[in-house]
């Protein structure tokens, strides 16, 4: 039976909260993309694993917090936070801890999600990155 957009991209925030990389990737379709604030674009699954993979080793404790959800028709909009610590050369210090405001797209076709697409202004993560550098 057929689930309901807004539960689809519910189950694909909560793969990406518990950093569930089958998961995540089980909710994606054959033709996924990924298109992060800046407009740049991931698509194949074997690149959007790698990445995500990466990006969960950079911030292990990554998680979105939904506070809003909107449905209409195949696409849903969650709007929250974005959050988590900055670990660089495996040491996670509570001051690279960051969290930003984010909107969240996907678009949902046959119970897999064909766009993920973050609004969220990655800054305070960049400062993180380049003071430590």
């Amino acid at each position: 039976m057929p689930q309901s957009p807004q539960l689809v991209a519910r189950a694909f925030v909560d793969a990406i909260n518990r950093h569930q990389l089958d998961a995540l990737c089980g909710l994606m379709s054959a033709d996924h993309h990924f298109i992060d604030s800046l407009g740049t674009v991931v698509q194949t699954q074997e690149k959007l694993r790698a990445a995500w993979a990466g990006y969960f080793h950079m911030v292990p404790d990554y998680t979105l917090t939904v506070y809003e959800t909107f449905c209409e028709g195949h696409t849903v909009v969650m709007l929250g936070v974005a959050h988590g610590t900055y670990v660089r050369d495996g040491q996670h210090r509570p001051e690279n801890f960051w969290q930003t405001p984010v909107a969240l797209r996907a678009h949902i076709r046959d119970d897999k999600v064909t766009e993920w697409r973050v609004y969220a202004d990655n800054e305070p993560i960049r400062q993180l990155i380049t003071r430590s550098r």
